[in-house]
């Protein structure tokens, strides 16, 4: 999920920035000579900095980016109706938008805005070679979504002190009924867009 990739990327820069602080190094060398603690392996200390640091954020970062996105994978957006849709591939092919996954992509937000809610931002759709991502927020209960169908299939909702009364358990309901349309519909799109894999 790209949300999450980004979520992680975020929280490694915070901790990058945290680590780098020299504050933190002069407290840790102070408890250090306080308390004589011993570590398993020596540091060389001069200056009150430590010259020889394992960059662990980063190196952590850099698995994450090769294991979601190589530098090969390419990405296309379309504004379609005031929605966008991105189409996410490893070739040009894998770029190009078809007329049908523009008009049920166009389906789509007509679909959730008669059955959902019309009160409603859409994110964009995101089409990978494994699985199809769409969010929003439904304004009127202040409540993110998150639709995702192929690896990860299921239905996401984020929000803070949600009034849990019939109208927000309706509403719950009628994203649900809606999931099932969106995930028959994408299901058929990625099936398309699959290739047979040449032996």
């Amino acid at each position: 999920m790209n949300n999450s990739h980004d979520e992680i990327k975020n929280l490694l820069n915070a901790s990058r920035k945290m680590l780098s602080n020299n504050t933190i190094n002069e407290d840790i060398i102070n408890i250090r000579q306080k308390y004589g603690v011993i570590t398993e392996q020596e540091t060389e200390v001069s200056s009150g900095n430590i010259t020889k640091k394992y960059d662990v954020s980063k190196s952590v970062e850099d698995a994450i980016e090769d294991n979601v996105e190589s530098k090969d994978d390419k990405t296309q957006g379309y504004r379609i109706s005031g929605g966008i849709l991105v189409l996410h591939g490893k070739e040009q092919m894998d770029l190009e938008l078809t007329t049908d996954e523009k008009i049920a992509f166009q389906e789509t937000m007509d679909e959730f805005v008669a059955e959902v809610s019309d009160l409603v931002d859409f994110n964009k759709l995101n089409i990978y070679p494994n699985n199809v991502e769409w969010s929003g927020k439904l304004i009127d209960f202040d409540v993110d979504f998150f639709l995702s169908i192929g690896e990860e299939s299921g239905i996401y909702i984020n929000g803070e002190m949600i009034k849990a009364d019939d109208e927000f358990l309706e509403m719950i309901n009628k994203l649900k009924t809606f999931y099932e349309k969106f995930k028959s519909k994408w299901a058929k799109i990625l099936a398309s867009r699959k290739k047979t894999i040449k032996t």
